[in-house]
């Protein structure tokens, strides 16, 4: 990344999926433009944005939302049919503010960093809302089993339902963009309600 007066410059990654902070990101790689972008960030340590598709696709154009989170590759390997597998972790959230394409056909945005949530402790009426997400991780296997486990925070605890549960992608896109811990825990209840009431 490099500093352009105030905004950083990363490239770009949209996709049909909402990543949060601390949330696991699997990703296969097929695509030269993602290849070499990958090769890059693994090279110099870097990270990259990743934003909810709005229209488009992610193998042509698209356009995104303008909220999104930066991700770092923490593993990759090489699959049996020789495609390029990797896991990143999402780190800040970021704004988008400009955005060019490369003859490569990357995107590469200029962003700025969002502030990150202020650590909120779960309130102890949520506690049990803690309990079944260690349990639902527990059955996810090893894509969740590395993550650093933060039951006692409200954001955290939040936004690994929000990335797990089956809703719809705008919701969760909302979610991410909702910077009030206490207020996306309002919204992981009722969801919990509502499924538990279908």
């Amino acid at each position: 990344m490099t500093l352009l007066s105030s905004l950083v410059q990363v490239p770009l990654f949209p996709l049909n999926t909402v990543l949060f902070p601390g949330g696991p990101l699997p990703l296969r790689i097929f695509e030269p433009r993602y290849v070499d972008m990958v090769s890059h960030c693994l090279r110099h340590e870097s990270q990259f944005g990743v934003l909810l598709i709005r229209n488009g696709g992610e193998t042509g154009p698209a356009t995104t939302h303008k909220v999104g989170t930066l991700a770092r590759i923490s593993d990759w390997y090489q699959g049996s049919d020789g495609l390029l597998g990797i896991t990143a972790i999402g780190e800040q959230r970021f704004r988008l503010i400009s955005s060019r394409r490369q003859e490569d056909g990357l995107n590469i945005g200029d962003i700025e960093i969002l502030d990150n949530e202020p650590r909120l402790p779960l309130p102890e009426e949520y506690q049990g809302i803690a309990a079944i997400l260690a349990g639902v991780l527990g059955d996810l296997g090893r894509l969740y089993e590395s993550l650093d486990r933060q039951f006692d925070d409200t954001g955290w605890v939040t936004s690994r339902f929000v990335e797990i549960l089956p809703i719809d992608l705008e919701e969760k896109q909302r979610c991410l963009e909702q910077s009030d811990p206490l207020e996306r825990l309002h919204i992981v209840r009722r969801i919990l309600d509502a499924t538990r009431s279908s």
